[in-house]
């Protein structure tokens, strides 16, 4: 349906919402899918949870279950894509990519690693800490292995009972910072713990922190090591060149996230509205461009070409950096430290992207390892860590960073090719997600092999930065010109762009939309819904 170039159908983007619509309430009807519904969304992840909060440390057998809990999720999530629709053209894709990402989660701090035993986070020690059977203070090493001071007090001399009698929540929290493992009680504090390891995906303030991120300010390092000691991580504190940026004043994490969020608004209002004039973001991507354009640009494949790749690509960074803007926001300026404790700390809360000139710097290895959002990095890079640990690799040799790469950007092809599969459109999950990521894997490889060469006969030696880094830049967007649309066009397809990023739109208000129908409110029709099914679990809201 989507290839045609001839067909007057559709007129306008909302012909083609509607049409999706009717199409998902058809096989819905019909029995051919169950509709996404919260709460049965959220078992997946809920039994998983429920598990990780029962103490396995002096349980073989229960530690053993984690790969049983890693399979029932993989279950699920392989369930939840093949056989449940959104109606929503991003819920609709947010179904399979959400999917693969519960399993890829999973599979890494419960198969790659042992959560309760391989993971700490930094919290304050006035009672955060468990506690024995005779209410004294537990400080359990990395090993899991209990001590107590001389005194019967905890590394920063607070009272036993203290912690033993404690209550609190994390408002109440106080004392200096040390790395907690899983804790065992209070239950509270261990509900704490796991829906934090659930939900920390870049590790800022755990013992696995990306590399892309930034260590704790000095004075929380100090504090680390003088209460931790010989628990501490050693890796926890290096530095590199390429790492974000680190906030250690509420007030500006707050305004610069504020700014960002108002900027991202008006950003994506406008993107919006230029790309609605395009009927390849509606998923026709062989038709002609606008007639507005410049006719440099309609006359021209390759610029047509180069136009309608900025404009996703800016698309996606600004979506996703206007969504990312609204954790630090709603933490740690609306929640605050004084709610939270050590969750809503500044400096739990780097910076998202990097510098773009560690592009210029480090061509495609610099965009996809430091430049663009290292969210997903951890989960992605663990797999092949352990495997590498499993059959003795040397990770510095060719063959371990070529298979590091591969199983990276194969994981995120099956994370993306997942959400285009449960696209309202017709997608190509694996001709585009997963051939795009794939490429990226090879090009990065590349990369490196040539740069070795290069540099070993002094090719661009005595050569100005600026030379080198003009040269990066071209044959970086050359790589992308010639990849990046196996991904671009499978979002038009899919029908992602047809989403409504803000309720409000400033620019279609003032009469500068493609349609008619635009106006000032963008988000109509029904956003969720009240889905009444035949048993409990086919009962819910659905989007």
């Amino acid at each position: 349906m989507l290839s045609g170039s001839a067909d007057p159908w559709p007129q306008s983007r909302y012909d083609l919402i509607a049409h999706y619509h009717a199409q998902y309430d058809n096989v819905i009807a019909t029995g051919e899918y169950q509709p996404f519904l919260y709460p049965w969304g959220t078992f997946g992840a809920l039994i998983v949870i429920i598990y990780l909060l029962i103490p396995h440390k002096k349980r073989p057998w229960l530690q053993r279950c984690r790969y049983l809990a890693f399979a029932w999720i993989t279950g699920f999530a392989i369930y939840s894509a093949l056989y449940t629709k959104a109606r929503g053209v991003a819920p609709a894709f947010g179904v399979g990519l959400i999917s693969a990402w519960s399993a890829v989660w999973v599979g890494t701090i419960l198969v790659c690693n042992d959560a309760q035993t391989d993971f700490m986070r930094i919290e304050r020690m006035a009672g955060v800490f468990g506690t024995d059977v005779n209410g004294s203070k537990e400080i359990v090493d990395a090993k899991g292995a209990a001590r107590l001071d001389e005194k019967g007090k905890g590394t920063d001399g607070v009272a036993k009972e203290d912690v033993a009698n404690c209550k609190a929540g994390p408002h109440d929290r106080h004392g200096r910072f040390a790395w907690q493992p899983y804790p065992i009680s209070p239950f509270v504090e261990r509900l704490d713990w796991v829906l934090d390891i659930f939900c920390s995906f870049r590790g800022a303030g755990w013992n696995w922190r990306t590399s892309a991120l930034p260590p704790p300010p000095k004075a929380i390092q100090n504090q680390l090591h003088e209460s931790s000691g010989h628990v501490a991580p050693k890796h926890t504190y290096k530095m590199h060149a390429g790492q974000v940026k680190l906030y250690t004043s509420r007030e500006e994490l707050l305004r610069k996230n504020g700014w960002r969020l108002v900027q991202g608004y008006l950003i994506l209002d406008a993107l919006k509205t230029v790309m609605m004039y395009d009927a390849y973001f509606w998923g026709y991507v062989e038709r002609a461009p606008p007639s507005y354009l410049p006719s440099l640009v309609t006359s021209s494949t390759t610029l047509t070409h180069m136009y309608r790749l900025l404009l996703s690509m800016l698309a996606v960074k600004y979506a996703l950096q206007t969504i990312f803007s609204l954790g630090p926001l709603f933490f740690c300026g609306l929640l605050s430290p004084s709610l939270l404790g050590a969750r809503a700390e500044p400096w739990m809360y780097p910076e998202t992207w990097g510098s773009y000139r560690v592009v210029l710097d480090n061509g495609l290895a610099g965009w996809w390892g430091s430049w663009w959002h290292q969210t997903f990095r951890f989960a992605f890079q663990e797999p092949s860590r352990k495997m590498m640990e499993v059959l003795g690799m040397d990770k510095r040799r060719p063959a371990a960073k070529a298979l590091q790469l591969f199983i990276a950007f194969f994981l995120s092809g099956v994370v993306h090719g997942s959400g285009s599969y449960t696209c309202a459109g017709e997608t190509r999950p694996l001709q585009g997600p997963m051939a795009f990521f794939l490429l990226q894997a090879i090009g990065i490889f590349a990369e490196s092999v040539m740069t070795q060469i290069l540099r070993a006969n002094g090719v661009g030696r005595g050569l100005p930065d600026w030379s080198k880094q003009a040269f990066t830049f071209l044959y970086v967007h050359i790589w992308f010109y010639y990849t990046a649309h196996l991904l671009c066009d499978d979002f038009a397809r899919g029908g992602l762009w047809l989403f409504e990023p803000v309720p409000v739109s400033l620019f279609r208000g003032l009469g500068f939309g493609p349609d008619a129908r635009d106006g000032w409110w963008c988000w109509y029709g029904e956003l969720v819904r009240w889905h009444s099914g035949d048993a409990w679990w086919r009962t819910g809201v659905a989007f």
